[in-house]
């Protein structure tokens, strides 16, 4: 039945079209048949599949004006939707919503393209996202009256219990910490140990590796962690390869997360937010993440990193916060406590399990 109808509407609307021409043609209108579908065409586009008329086939002039307008409509298009990215928050979900999405680059596109320039800068900057600095502490033993062993460091000035095939190793001895540092140059950090630590640090891989008694997947673990920091002191940034290839797919899966999350929180608004709402919704609101974290980087270049970090965070809150009263247009009672719901949940639940998922398999394959 579906079928039949859909046949008659199909047969109705061609009909309809050969009557307008027909009675064009009566007015003195030009009618031709469209080269692609067959149909007459009496302005400069087919009514039924939107071929032009004019294809410029005979002007290498006209098709290199095409050819310009195109990219000045194209750029244009960019502009205004950069400026709605980061001026508008909540501007580009809502001209999707409203059925106005002409004007700006489409948010699968655009989200695609931040992400791509993203990489591509820290790559062509030769920024990593990660690097791991060790650093040696000096440290010394001491024994209590019960004979066990304690290692203290002028690091934290905290006892560490010791076995005693440990506290028998001849010294110097040494505690070895790291650092994290987030986008700087590649080779900006180098780890120097002394002897005495990749001594130390061999010695206590063979000692895992033949402690018969301890299970297997501690063993293994210990060893992991062991090689870990041999190949980190090499390179401080060999985690930045995995982390570069794991983080846009997570994220990719992140997206339909978060707009699953805001279609519980906007349930009641159901009829008038659908699903495909809130995932464009998550598409721009990523996509300004994007943009705003490949501002902080640059300005970490020149500026302390912790405060262009916190106001890179304060940025991205305040741009979710404007963007949910913009689009779903609940007063601030509402939006206020569905943001701060909604960004503890997905933070705590989605987010943060997810960073840890990235850098511990970015880890595993180093």
């Amino acid at each position: 039945m579906t079928d039949d109808l859909g046949a008659l509407a199909e047969l109705g609307g061609a009909a309809a079209i050969e009557i307008v021409a027909s009675a064009l043609v009566d007015h003195g209108a030009h009618a031709v048949k469209c080269p692609n579908c067959g149909a007459p065409v009496i302005g400069p586009y087919c009514a039924v599949c939107g071929q032009e008329r004019n294809t410029h086939r005979r002007s290498v002039h006209s098709l290199l004006g095409e050819f310009l307008r195109e990219i000045a409509s194209f750029d244009s298009r960019i502009l205004r939707t950069a400026i709605a990215l980061v001026a508008r928050p909540g501007e580009l979900s809502l001209a999707f919503q409203e059925g106005r999405p002409r004007r700006y680059v489409p948010a699968l596109r655009l989200y695609l393209f931040v992400s791509l320039i993203f990489f591509l800068v820290l790559s062509a900057t030769g920024l990593a996202i990660m690097q791991f600095d060790f650093f040696a502490t000096p440290e010394k033993f001491v024994t209590n009256a019960k004979g066990q062993s304690f290692a203290i460091t002028k690091y934290d000035n905290e006892p560490i219990p010791l076995p005693d095939w440990k506290a028998k190793e001849p010294g110097p001895h040494y505690s070895v910490q790291s650092r994290i540092h987030f986008f700087a140059p590649i080779g900006a950090y180098h780890t120097e140990l002394p002897a005495a630590v990749h001594t130390s640090i061999e010695q206590d891989r063979l000692h895992a590796a033949s402690d018969v008694k301890k299970r297997k997947l501690a063993v293994w673990i210990k060893t992991r962690v062991f090689h870990l920091i041999e190949a980190l002191q090499s390179d401080p940034a060999a985690v930045n390869g995995p982390l570069t290839q794991w983080i846009p797919r997570v994220l990719f899966i992140l997206l339909p997360l978060f707009a699953l999350l805001l279609a519980v929180f906007y349930w009641r608004q159901r009829r008038q937010f659908y699903f495909v709402d809130h995932l464009v919704f998550s598409l721009n609101t990523h996509s300004f993440m994007f943009v705003a974290i490949l501002i902080a980087v640059g300005l970490g270049q020149i500026m302390p990193g912790d405060i262009v970090g916190w106001a890179a965070l304060a940025a991205i809150a305040l741009y979710l916060l404007l963007s949910m009263r913009r689009f779903y247009r609940q007063n601030w009672f509402w939006t206020v406590s569905k943001f701060l719901s909604v960004s503890f949940v997905y933070t705590v639940f989605f987010l943060f399990p997810a960073v840890v998922a990235v850098i511990v398999i970015s880890l595993l394959g180093v």
